[in-house]
C-alpha cells in the first residue's frame, strides 16, 4: 500500500456495529467532524448486526429521514388538479411520484477500497433511493391563486441569475402572474414594496451577479412568515448555501406549524461545492473554469521570474474542491493545499522545503491554497459575519509573507507574487455547463412547489435530479476526502508530497 505512514486519514479496521470512519480532518473541522462521525455511528450502533432484517430496518431509517414533506402532511384534504403545465411532447409524460434515483452508485468490496464508507466490515450493499424530480401529472396549487416570490442570499455565485429566470419563466407556463423579487437577501422581507419580475427576466442571464441582489442575516423567521402572511406568499424559493437552507427549513416549519398552505423550496447556491448529497452546485464548474486563468498567471509570472514563485488563494471556507479540481485541470500547480488535509509550513517536511526544493529543480513554483486551509497557523479574532461564518484569516498572505521571509532567511533570492482572484469569479457570467444546470434547477424547484413539496431542497445527483429534505444536506459541509480517487488524481499531478 502506497501510502505515507504520516497520512493521518487511513480508514481504521471496522468494528462490528459501527461506520467506517476516517479520523478527524484538522484541527479547525474536528469538532464538527466528530459531531457527524457520532451521528452517524449512532445510527450504525442502533442496528443489531446479528439481526437477520438488519439491512431492512437501516434501509428503512434511510426512507424515513430521506422522506419529503407535503401539503397534504398538514392538509389531508388538500385538492389535486391536472397539471397546468404543458409538456410540448408527442406524447406528453410526467414523473411518477414513486420514481427514485439511487444516492450511491459505488458497491464497495472493501472497506479498504479508496474512499469507502462502510456500515459493517463487510461493506454490505444496501440500496438507497431518493426522490426523482421534474413535473408531476397532479399539482395543489391553482396558478391563478399563487403569489411566488424569489430571494438570493449570502454572496454572489456564478449562475444566480439563470435560475432567477428559469424560475420565472417555468412559473409562468404553470400560468402564475403574481411573482415578485426580495430584494437583498432575507431582509428584504422588511420592504414595504416588493418588485415585481415578471417581465425584467428575459435577459438577465447574460451577465452575471444577482437581479435581487445578495446580503447576509435579515429578519427573525417570525417576521418573515409574517411577512409572507401579509403579502399572500404562498411559494418561495430560496437560493443559497447551509446557513440560506437552514433559513428555509425554519420558514418551511413556521408556516406548518401556522398551518399555511405553503411550499418552500431551496436552491443549493454555494461556490465552493460543499452541500451534501449533490454531485455539484450551480457556479463551480464556472468558478474551476475562471480559477484556471489566474493559475496560469501565477505559472507565467513565476515561470518568467528568476526563482519565481506564484501564489493563488481560491475560495472554500471548509472545502477544497475549487482548488483541488483547478490545480488538477491546470496541471501547473506544485503545491495544492486545502482545509481538509493538515500541513506544516516549516521543519523538514514542510511547505517552505519543498518550495526550495522545486526552486533548485525547476526554477519556479505555483502554489495553490484554498481559503479556509492552514487557519492554524493565523490568528484567531473569533469574530464571525452577518451569516454566523468564522471570520478567515488570509492564508494567501501568510503564505506570501512567510515564503519571502524563509528565502531571505537561507539567503536564495526569491520572487514571490500573490493573486486572490475570489471577487472576479463569484461576479461573472455562468458558463455552458452551469448554465444547463442553472435552467433545470429552476425548472425542478417549480415542479417540486406544484407538485406541493416544501421544506425540500433539488439537486443533481448521479446525473440525475432529485429532491431532498432540507435537514439531510445541511447536517454538516461536504468536504474533500483525502481517501478518494479525486485527490490522489490531484497529488500524481502536483508532485507533491506529505507535508507533515
Amino acid at each position: 500500500m502506497c501510502i505515507s505512514p504520516k497520512n493521518p486519514f487511513l480508514v481504521r479496521s471496522a468494528r462490528p456495529g459501527s461506520l467506517i470512519l476516517p479520523k478527524p480532518r484538522s484541527p479547525a473541522n474536528s469538532v464538527r467532524f466528530h459531531r457527524v462521525a457520532a451521528v452517524a455511528a449512532a445510527r450504525a450502533t442502533a442496528i443489531d448486526l446479528s439481526d437477520p432484517e438488519w439491512k431492512l430496518k437501516y434501509q428503512r431509517d434511510f426512507e424515513e429521514r430521506f422522506n419529503i414533506p407535503h401539503i397534504t402532511d398538514a392538509f389531508p384534504d388538500a385538492e389535486a388538479i391536472p397539471s397546468t403545465f404543458c409538456l410540448k411532447m408527442r406524447s406528453p409524460t410526467y414523473i411518477n411520484n414513486k420514481d427514485r434515483v439511487l444516492l450511491k452508485v459505488i458497491n464497495y468490496s472493501s472497506p479498504a477500497s479508496a474512499g469507502a464508507v462502510c456500515i459493517d466490515p463487510d461493506c454490505t450493499w444496501i440500496e438507497q433511493w431518493v426522490q426523482r424530480a421534474g413535473p408531476r401529472e397532479n399539482i395543489y396549487f391553482r396558478p391563478e391563486d399563487v403569489k411566488a416570490a424569489i430571494v438570493t442570499c449570502g454572496g454572489l455565485c456564478p449562475g444566480l441569475n439563470d435560475v432567477i429566470r428559469l424560475i420565472v419563466i417555468t412559473l409562468e407556463i404553470y400560468g402564475v402572474k403574481n411573482i415578485v423579487g426580495i430584494p437583498f437577501g432575507y431582509r428584504g422581507f422588511s420592504d414595504k414594496n416588493l418588485p415585481e419580475i415578471l417581465k425584467v427576466v428575459q435577459n438577465i442571464h447574460l451577465s452575471g451577479g444577482s437581479l435581487l441582489g445578495v446580503s447576509r442575516g435579515g429578519p427573525t423567521v417570525t417576521e418573515i412568515v409574517d411577512s409572507m402572511e401579509e403579502r399572500g406568499i404562498n411559494m418561495l424559493f430560496v437560493l443559497g448555501g447551509n446557513g440560506t437552507h437552514a433559513g428555509a427549513n425554519a420558514i418551511h416549519n413556521e408556516c406548518v406549524k401556522r398551518r399555511m398552505k405553503v411550499a418552500v423550496v431551496g436552491v443549493p447556491k454555494t461556490i465552493d461545492n460543499d452541500i451534501l448529497h449533490m454531485d455539484k452546485t450551480f457556479g463551480f464548474d464556472t468558478a474551476v473554469e475562471e480559477a484556471q486563468r489566474a493559475i496560469n498567471s501565477a505559472y507565467i509570472e513565476a515561470h518568467s521570474a528568476y526563482h519565481g514563485i506564484g501564489v493563488v488563494k481560491l475560495m472554500g471556507r471548509s472545502s477544497g474542491f475549487i482548488a483541488m479540481q483547478a490545480s488538477l485541470a491546470s496541471g501547473q500547480v506544485d503545491i495544492c493545499l486545502i482545509p481538509e488535509v493538515p500541513f506544516n509550513f516549516h521543519g523538514p517536511d514542510g511547505v517552505l522545503k519543498h518550495l526550495n526544493y522545486l526552486i533548485e529543480t525547476k526554477g519556479s513554483a505555483v502554489v495553490c491554497v484554498a481559503e479556509g486551509a492552514g487557519q492554524s497557523f493565523l490568528e484567531n479574532t473569533n469574530a464571525k459575519d452577518a451569516s454566523g461564518n468564522k471570520v478567515l484569516g488570509d492564508i494567501g498572505v501568510h503564505i506570501q509573507q512567510e515564503t519571502k521571509k524563509y528565502f531571505k532567511e537561507i539567503g536564495v533570492a526569491a520572487d514571490v507574487k500573490y493573486i486572490d482572484p475570489t471577487y472576479m469569479i463569484r461576479a461573472v457570467r455562468a458558463n455552458a455547463s452551469d448554465g444547463i444546470l442553472c435552467t433545470v434547477l429552476g425548472q425542478n424547484a417549480v415542479h417540486g412547489a406544484f407538485a406541493g413539496y416544501s421544506g425540500i431542497t433539488v439537486g443533481i445527483i448521479n446525473n440525475h435530479y432529485a429532491y431532498l429534505p432540507i435537514p439531510e444536506v445541511i447536517a454538516y459541509d461536504k468536504s474533500v476526502d483525502p481517501n478518494s480517487r479525486m485527490w490522489h488524481r490531484c497529488l500524481t499531478s502536483t508532485g507533491q508530497p506529505d507535508f507533515l
